[in-house]
């Protein structure tokens, strides 16, 4: 069990009996074949978040907008984090404590599936959110607001301190599967966001609360959106054109793609063997990879989206925030890859331990006598197929977000020129991703 936590279910090389060379090609060939029909067929943006999308049926937009479904959500996301908690505070510090699968695979995984379904999922069911929300109305102060408004510079970058804070707690710091420090840093996570939605408000949690930010991005492939305040129906792709540049939107998918690629990293042998010839412990060596490859995948989003002539009314600086939302999908392709067998089958455990949070035999939830289905490891082609084209999949849906964003924003002479050095960064980034799949 505590290989499950810790490999996170990658399975490496075995899961994947399809040649990687051949993996790695018909990967490379999909983007290249997809930028060439783009160039040929997609001379004009299609999409406008004002006019994208379709007004959902008058009935689903109510429930969707009601009080009742706000609250019920909320009490659902507050009783779900009281449970999880007492087991956390009163269960015992062992690996069955179900309050670390519930963090790192329900939360951390689980929040892609449930957002590309139902949207924004974790805003509605905060219990950062929902605190804050019963503090103001116990001390009278407007809902929403705090005693300042939110610093425009500081867009994203809290989000992304905190996602890179997780995923160093996750990944590299050695004693991750403890009860205790997990507790501590989830207390640390609530102490400041309900500081910062005191002094900043409601806008602080959607900026700088690292679980609604990463929930929020991948609900942009989602179906659903908003237009003027009514639930509308969008392609996925519509809706990614939707995400709002703002400062540290680089950073937070740097970290994201950067420390899932990581993940495949330090698995890998080459990795295993310099850190263990090191006198030193392994901590630091897998920090400072960490922060290489997130800073890497910034670095190399940045010189590409860059590297472009611009219009006199475009400042170069910006661009890499303006094309950050076409990595979304690449994020959500590679962890789909990464950690597929992760989430369904230590998700499937998580969901029998949850039912007895105090290890005292209980069956509170009526799961403690379910068994997990291990159908996916024992099915090591489709698996490998799977995460092939998830990772694919990815990249070319990217490479579309781009095209049309380039065709939007850069002059008539540089819209396909100035995509090539984008085109060459996620070649690289399906070549180095899918050699990593491989290697771990």
């Amino acid at each position: 069990m505590g290989g499950s936590i810790s490999a996170h279910g990658l399975g490496g090389a075995k899961d994947l009996p399809i040649p990687s060379e051949l993996a790695i090609a018909g990967a490379v060939a999909a983007l290249v074949v997809s930028f060439t029909v783009l160039a040929v067929a997609w001379r004009e943006p299609r999409y406008d978040a004002a006019t994208s999308g379709r007004p959902a049926p008058p009935w689903l937009d109510r429930l969707v907008s009601s009080r009742a479904l706000a609250v019920a959500a909320r009490v659902f996301g507050m009783a779900f984090f009281l449970y999880v908690a007492a087991a956390a505070v009163l269960g015992e510090d062992t690996l069955i404590n179900p309050s670390l699968g519930t963090v790192y695979v329900l939360l951390w995984v689980g929040l892609v599936p449930a957002s590309l379904l139902l949207g924004p999922v974790f805003r509605a069911i905060s219990p950062a959110r929902t605190i804050s929300m019963l503090f103001a109305k116990v001390s009278g102060a407007p809902e929403g607001e705090g005693l300042y408004a939110y610093p425009a510079r500081l867009g994203y970058w809290p989000a992304a301190a905190g996602l890179f804070a997780f995923v160093w707690l996750e990944l590299v710091y050695p004693y991750s599967t403890d009860v205790g420090p997990v507790r501590l840093w989830f207390a640390a996570y609530l102490g400041i966001m309900f500081i910062g939605s005191a002094l900043w408000g409601t806008t602080f949690l959607a900026r700088a609360d690292p679980f609604e930010v990463y929930s929020s991005l991948v609900a942009k492939l989602s179906v659903w959106g908003r237009r003027d305040g009514a639930l509308v129906l969008r392609s996925p792709l519509a809706n990614l054109d939707t995400v709002v540049p703002r400062p540290g939107l680089v950073a937070v998918v740097g970290v994201l793609f950067g420390s899932t690629a990581f993940d495949s990293f330090r698995e890998s042998t080459p990795w295993l063997q310099l850190v263990q010839s090191m006198s030193t412990s392994r901590v630091w060596p897998d920090t400072l990879a960490l922060i290489a490859f997130s800073a890497g995948v910034s670095l190399v989003l940045a010189v590409a989206t860059m590297a472009t002539g611009v219009t006199s009314d475009l400042p170069r600086r910006a661009l890499p925030n303006l094309f950050a939302h076409s990595v979304i999908p690449i994020i959500v392709g590679y962890i789909v890859a990464h950690y597929l067998t992760y989430f369904v089958e230590y998700g499937q455990q998580t969901l029998i331990q949850l039912s007895d949070p105090f290890s005292r035999g209980d069956d509170y939830l009526g799961t403690a006598d379910l068994q997990v289905n291990y159908w996916l490891s024992q099915h090591p082609t489709f698996l490998a197929v799977t995460k092939v084209c998830a990772v694919t999949l990815g990249h070319v849906v990217g490479v579309v977000a781009a095209h049309d964003r380039a065709v939007k924003l850069l002059p008539k002479r540089h819209q396909l020129t100035g995509q090539l050095p984008l085109l060459v960064a996620m070649v690289g980034f399906t070549v180095g991703g899918l050699y990593l799949l491989f290697a771990a």
